[in-house]
């Protein structure tokens, strides 16, 4: 865990809780003892660790600040991202599942859902026995979600839900799934589908180069009957499916930190190690100054997750402040692996080293849950007030 103290430059750690620094150590610790002797060889199968499925759970990752009287964690915000940081320093494939499982799937539920559902659901999937996914994403409509065409038709028994949904972490493991549709009047609802609903399956979606340890899935709808109880009785309209992804986008900003502190801390003890010319090329100008900006910008980035997680748990974080983190540290933490791996040279490419696995993750991290421009485009609503979407 030592290895890491060089990538908090500016002590945040005198900012953090005790209990903040407690979860942080100990799920820094699975990933070391747990994740990463496994996870190579996992990207090359492109499986997902499905061992390693209780083991979270048992650390309480899943639904973590939601309240323990579901059999969550009832963890503070901050606390849950540092947790959301080292699970992405290991791999962001692992952090999606977990991300899901919690911000996707648990919290909707918890948010939209009735007691009864409350309780039928939270509890298992704090315990990894049930797995979720989040159904929004079409094949047409990624950027724009309200443009669905998946649609619930009611009749007497419940409703008829006819469509696909595409890019779905967790589809083929999950035994429900989150997912939202149009019905009458084009108005957006939530429901709960459970695994062996009929008229519902889902196919993975292969020949990937990115999360290639993560399950990716499409959902299909062909007349599957959702009982009246599978409502989310209060998952209705498209605010309440975009304020799920504000709840992912918030541990994304802190995973994306994760996996530049893993970048940089490769690149770094390989600049101390690497004979050019007679010395370490870490003593070279140019390798320093590259050095230099990455843990600049990993600091910069901790920071704003830090503040934005403060801001959280006193109810302040604003989407477009969400989507500021989202947006600069997916970006930075890109950016820091190209960079990393160029320090590296061609051992930078093999699986000998994380850099690489790291970068092609991360071209996916700064797709999902808005796009680095949509991004852009919602701070830029919040500082003008106009909006540049219509």
């Amino acid at each position: 865990m030592g290895s890491f103290a060089g990538t908090d430059f500016y002590d945040l750690d005198s900012l953090l809780t005790e209990e903040e620094i407690m979860v942080r150590d100990s799920v820094r610790q699975f990933v070391d003892d747990r994740l990463l002797p496994v996870i190579e060889q996992h990207y090359e199968d492109a499986t997902f660790p499905m061992e390693l499925i209780p083991a979270m759970a048992d650390l309480g990752i899943y639904g973590a600040t939601l309240p323990t009287e579901y059999g969550c964690a009832g963890l503070g915000s901050v606390a849950y991202g540092l947790a959301m940081q080292e699970l992405e320093r290991g791999d962001s494939g692992i952090r999606s599942f977990a991300s899901v499982q919690g911000a996707l799937v648990m919290y909707p539920i918890f948010a939209y859902g009735s007691e009864e559902q409350r309780r039928k659901y939270l509890p298992r999937m704090a315990k990894g026995e049930f797995i979720g996914c989040f159904g929004l994403t079409e094949p047409d409509f990624g950027s724009n979600p309200g443009g669905m065409i998946t649609r619930a038709v009611e009749t007497k028994d419940g409703y008829l839900i006819n469509g696909a949904k595409m890019w779905i972490t967790n589809g083929n493991l999950a035994d429900v799934a989150i997912v939202w549709a149009k019905t009458e009047g084009d108005r957006i609802q939530g429901f709960v589908v459970e695994k062996g609903t009929k008229g519902y399956s889902a196919r993975e979606q292969k020949r990937k180069f990115s999360l290639r340890a993560s399950v990716t899935s499409e959902l299909i709808f062909e007349d599957c009957l959702i009982p009246k109880e599978n409502i989310l009785p209060e998952a209705k309209g498209l605010k309440a499916a975009l304020g799920c992804l504000s709840q992912a986008r918030y541990g994304i900003a802190w995973g994306a930190i994760g996996s530049a502190m893993a970048c940089y801390c490769t690149a770094l003890e390989y600049s101390k190690t690497r004979i050019q010319f007679d010395r370490p090329i870490g003593g070279f100008q140019l390798l320093q100054a590259e050095l230099a900006d990455m843990v600049t910008e990993i600091t910069k980035a901790q920071l704003l997750c830090l503040q934005l997680g403060r801001l959280k748990e006193r109810d302040q974080a604003t989407f477009p402040r969400v989507s500021m983190a989202k947006r600069n540290n997916v970006a930075m933490a890109l950016e820091v692996a190209r960079r990393s791996r160029d320090i590296l040279g061609a051992n930078g490419i093999t699986s000998e080293y994380p850099v690489m696995r790291h970068m092609c993750n991360l071209e996916s991290v700064k797709t999902y849950e808005g796009t680095h421009n949509i991004h852009t485009l919602i701070i830029g609503e919040a500082v003008t007030g106009i909006s540049a979407y219509r």
